[in-house]
């Protein structure tokens, strides 16, 4: 038990979005100058695009098809580049050759939810810098295997679970459940179920909102607005 007040958030995101890993480093150093609340993180499923197959595109491919050239998107990595470096992430964009479909990681995010306090936030971390520093394919079962041991679950149940239907449908529903909310852009921070904070958020501004929202909290002003 703790007397600090209490803070839930929900990040909506997805991991082969560079803006949500970027959003993830915000986060932290946001909470790291907020001692004085105990905040609750709870990731939520999000797919920037359901239709990329289980095996995955040649992302290379698959980018200058999305955003139309090579130009535009070198000019996105650069600026992802310099904002990630301030952040403490060494996006290496040219080490990714496969866009994967990331249902699959979001299901490993779910199983680890239930696998002891702060596994889901290390299992979340762990598969944004295998993407986004080391280029691994992240829809790759033996990839989210190794990942999810490294974070602390039980990677022979996860190996056993993969393959399965588990939580698959689940996942599906918080997408689209996210969606129906009109959700259309990640990262998507949700404070107390009532707030919405859109985007990378630089650090001070997310810590100034999560700071405002807790005190409202505590003046009982929340509960008064859904009366």
């Amino acid at each position: 038990m703790t007397d600090k007040p209490a803070l839930d958030i929900d990040v909506v995101s997805d991991v082969v979005c560079p803006w949500c890993f970027l959003g993830m480093r915000n986060l932290q150093l946001a909470l790291g100058g907020l001692k004085d609340i105990d905040v609750t993180v709870r990731w939520r499923p999000y797919q920037l695009d359901p239709t990329v197959p289980p095996e995955g595109l040649d992302r290379k491919a698959y980018m200058i098809q999305k955003f139309g050239s090579l130009e535009r998107i070198e000019a996105a990595h650069d600026r992802l580049r310099e904002m990630g470096a301030a952040a403490g992430i060494s996006y290496d964009f040219a080490a990714i050759k496969v866009a994967p479909n990331t249902l699959d990681a979001h299901r490993v995010i779910r199983w680890a939810a239930a696998s002891g306090e702060g596994v889901q936030d290390r299992v979340v971390e762990r598969l944004f810098r295998l993407y986004f520093e080391e280029g691994k394919n992240i829809g790759d079962h033996t990839v989210l295997v190794e990942a999810a041991g490294d974070a602390g679950m039980d990677a022979a149940l996860v190996r056993s679970l993969l393959p399965s239907s588990a939580d698959r449908s689940e996942v599906e529903e918080e997408v689209e459940t996210a969606r129906r909310m009109g959700i259309t852009g990640v990262p998507c921070f949700l404070l107390e179920g009532r707030y919405a904070l859109m985007g990378a958020q630089p650090p001070a501004e997310l810590a100034d909102a999560l700071s405002k929202v807790s005190e409202a909290k505590e003046r009982g002003q929340l509960d008064a607005a859904g009366e």
